[in-house]
């Protein structure tokens, strides 16, 4: 099974640094869940993102290294799997071959109109999974 992965570029400002004179830890949040969602806009159908929005309910997040404001980042970012109403997504934020988070989060769907949790339709989840079985 090949993921589908984007590779999405970071902005940092100088609101992103803390006293320490490096990008904040929270900003990363940020981050993750701006290339989360800029990675089901690239392979889901315009649609699909209409009938579904996503929730996150976990994020773990694992800090390397500390980021720059003169730094150029990249959230390299893949759904490893989709369980039920669950996408677990795997991202990478890295400065050229550095690593410097890696970030596990779990999102939910949920109905656009009654944002109830919904499983995503298997043919849209095949998108992200190279058509595995989204079971």
């Amino acid at each position: 099974m090949t993921a589908a992965r984007i590779d999405h570029p970071l902005n940092i400002s100088s609101s992103h640094i803390d006293h320490m004179g490096h990008v904040n830890n929270a900003v990363y949040l940020s981050w993750v869940q701006e290339a989360v969602v800029s990675h089901w806009e690239t392979f889901a159908p315009a649609s699909a993102q209409a009938a579904y929005l996503w929730v996150a309910l976990k994020h773990e997040i694992t800090y390397r290294k500390a980021a720059f404001l003169e730094d150029s980042l990249v959230a390299s970012v893949a759904l490893e799997r989709v369980k039920g109403v669950r996408a677990f997504y795997r991202t990478i934020i890295h400065r050229g071959e550095e690593v410097l988070a890696e970030v596990d989060s779990i999102w939910c769907s949920v109905d656009a109109q009654s944002h109830r949790p919904v499983r995503v339709a298997r043919e849209i989840v095949g998108r992200f999974l190279g058509g595995a079985d989204p079971k």
